[in-house]
């Protein structure tokens, strides 16, 4: 049986949970989610807790039981807590601002990135004071939250594209809070 998929999911109070068919739609003060899983998947509730229970042993039974199980279980975090993804944005005049459902983007290139703020993520951003940019150099962060999680990280997925962490001398470029990038000699010290 799949490790994943026999754990009960917890559902914490304030969140509404029902189950009509093949589709679960939960609930709560901060928005709804809804996902039709796959037939030969059952979902029981039982007290404050969810139970994800599969038809047979068959190959695709035990993919699809542990997929909706963490599916499940993300939804109900996203309604609960939220998800958060935090950038950093690394270089000299590199910024960053939210204008209206905009986001704008000056990272080095001759014209600003402009970017669509989906409707149902909430994006911050926010200049780092001069005295406060550390050993990194840290120009502006940006914070983007919202209920879904593979929406959030889509997003700021995106975002990162947009200028990449160099790996060559400065590391200048937009990466996740936390992220190790490694930083290599370029040709320069190799000739020396």
């Amino acid at each position: 049986m799949s490790r994943i998929g026999k754990t009960p999911v917890p559902v914490p109070e304030g969140i509404k949970v029902e189950i009509n068919n093949n589709t679960i739609t939960v609930s709560s003060k901060n928005g709804e989610l809804k996902y039709t899983f796959q037939d030969g998947i059952a979902i029981k509730q039982e007290e404050n807790k969810l139970i994800v229970e599969r038809r047979d042993d068959s190959k695709a039974q035990k993919s699809f039981h542990g997929l909706t199980r963490s599916l499940v279980n993300n939804m109900i975090i996203g309604l609960s807590e939220g998800y958060i993804k935090e950038l950093q944005i690394i270089g000299t005049g590199y910024s960053a601002e939210v204008l209206g459902p905009w986001l704008k983007l000056n990272v080095g290139f001759s014209h600003d990135i402009l970017m669509q703020i989906p409707d149902n993520l909430k994006v911050e951003a926010a200049l780092v004071p001069r005295r406060e940019q550390g050993a990194l150099g840290v120009q502006a962060n940006i914070k983007v939250s919202g209920i879904q999680k593979e929406d959030v990280g889509k997003f700021a997925a995106e975002i990162r594209k947009c200028r990449p962490p160099l790996n060559y001398a400065t590391g200048k470029g937009i990466r996740y809070k936390g992220e190790y990038v490694r930083i290599k000699p370029g040709k320069t010290a190799a000739t020396a």
